[in-house]
């Protein structure tokens, strides 16, 4: 593995899974494999869980980690090919790419969507640009349109709750007060289609996502008979892709209940984090005995050190 966009950068989906899961049960086996090796994560947006657990992965690996919010305490970029910068910008990509390339063995970056152009976002320039200039393995943090170590996370929690060989994962659209990204559903679909699982999804009419990451996906607009017999559902909000960054609907029906739960076949219930209470979640669910975010969260750290892990043996040793 050179670089960690998508899944698609993954060989053995299944075999990276039980390293992963090794990894947790270990998480200190290979403390030396990143000695004197340096990650730069680089942000562009707020973050967290994607913060904190990456930069644990790195240290449980032995690695230094640089931190830089980019879009607080860095010069504005500039993407664009042959442009005379004589507007806000400051530097240009190519130039801050290459540099930290010098500086980092590994770069991890996290940049959100304008959710204005569709060709812009998901043409992932800024992340190939990175590849192109950096010269060194690039790991997303959540890009435009992926979120993929979410994603590994989630795959990881359903192996480890799961209580048939193929369960019924349901991914469904749930109420927001803003336009969100794509990423996090269409990174959960194409991981999904990797997975030994039966997977379906619910929105309203008009959220459909880019076929690109959902194939063949079965989706169904009603939502009750989406979640009967469902062994795990995925609640996200996400803005559509065809009306491009549009909220079509803010129907609050589309919330979770317990009293949704009573169709499904005991169903655990997930969610990437934050969530916003009582809009695309109730507290009765998200405090109660079927909610698996906490667990999650905490896979974040594994699925992340499993890829580091695969980078580092790969392209250092």
């Amino acid at each position: 593995m050179r670089n960690f966009l998508s899944v698609d950068d993954v060989e053995d989906v299944e075999k990276l899974l039980q390293k992963a899961l090794k990894l947790k049960k270990e998480p200190f086996e290979d403390s030396a494999l990143g000695k004197n090796k340096t990650i730069g994560l680089i942000f562009m947006n707020p973050s967290t869980r994607t913060r904190l657990s990456t930069q644990k992965a790195a240290m449980n690996l032995g690695m230094n980690v640089m931190i830089m919010n980019l879009d607080k305490e860095g010069w504005a970029l500039e993407t664009q090919e042959g442009i005379i910068m004589n507007q806000n910008t400051v530097e240009h990509i190519k130039d801050a790419a290459a540099v930290m390339g010098r500086y980092c063995d590994i770069i991890g970056i996290r940049s959100f969507p304008k959710l204005v152009d569709k060709l812009e976002d998901y043409s992932e320039d800024f992340f190939q640009k990175f590849v192109k200039y950096a010269k060194v393995p690039i790991v997303s943090l959540e890009s435009a349109t992926l979120h993929p170590l979410q994603s590994f996370a989630d795959l990881i929690t359903i192996h480890e709750h799961k209580t048939k060989d193929k369960p019924k994962v349901v991914l469904t659209w749930a109420p927001h007060i803003k336009p969100l990204p794509q990423a996090v559903a269409n990174s959960f679909s194409e991981w999904m289609l990797k997975g030994n699982v039966d997977f379906v999804i619910t929105h309203p009419k008009g959220y459909e996502l880019y076929e690109k990451f959902t194939g063949s996906t079965p989706i169904i607009y009603d939502q009750n008979e989406a979640l009967r017999d469902a062994d795990f559902i995925y609640v996200k909000n996400w803005s559509s892709y065809n009306d491009y960054g549009q909220v079509l609907s803010l129907d609050s029906n589309w919330m979770l209940t317990n009293e949704k739960l009573e169709v499904t076949n005991n169903a655990k219930v997930m969610h990437c984090l934050p969530v916003r209470r009582n809009i695309e979640l109730s507290d009765e669910i998200l405090d109660g005995p079927d909610s698996l975010v906490v667990e999650q969260a905490e896979n974040r750290v594994y699925s992340c050190q499993a890829v580091l892990k695969e980078i580092l043996i790969e392209n250092f040793n």
